[in-house]
């Protein structure tokens, strides 16, 4: 994703260990749209109000090299520039948004 000029932080080696909270707090700090595999960054910003100004990205794809991976978000993240404000889910040739700001 550097490759293709995606600032990114991977939480794996920039704050290995961090909670959910931690990392969704941090996106929210530097501005960041948060990808991830994991549901219950989900179950955070809907369920527990957690700041998610700029995004969470559920990915919900096979992961079967990292460069598929890749390709798949690098063309979704192209696809839309409405992230700020929802939880989507990105499939393989579909994206589901669900509005996570407050009213």
């Amino acid at each position: 994703m550097r490759q293709n000029g995606y600032d990114v932080v991977w939480v794996r080696t920039a704050i290995p260990g961090s909670s959910d909270e931690e990392i969704l707090a941090r996106a929210q700090t530097e501005d960041r749209i948060l990808l991830t595999f994991d549901k219950d960054f989900g179950e955070l910003a809907f369920l527990r109000g957690a700041k998610a100004s700029h995004g969470i990205i559920l990915l919900r794809i096979e992961t079967k090299s990292p460069a598929r991976a890749a390709s798949i978000i690098i063309a979704a993240l192209k696809s839309r520039i409405d992230w700020a404000g929802n939880f989507s889910v990105v499939e393989e040739g579909r994206i589901r948004m669900t509005s996570i700001t407050k009213k």
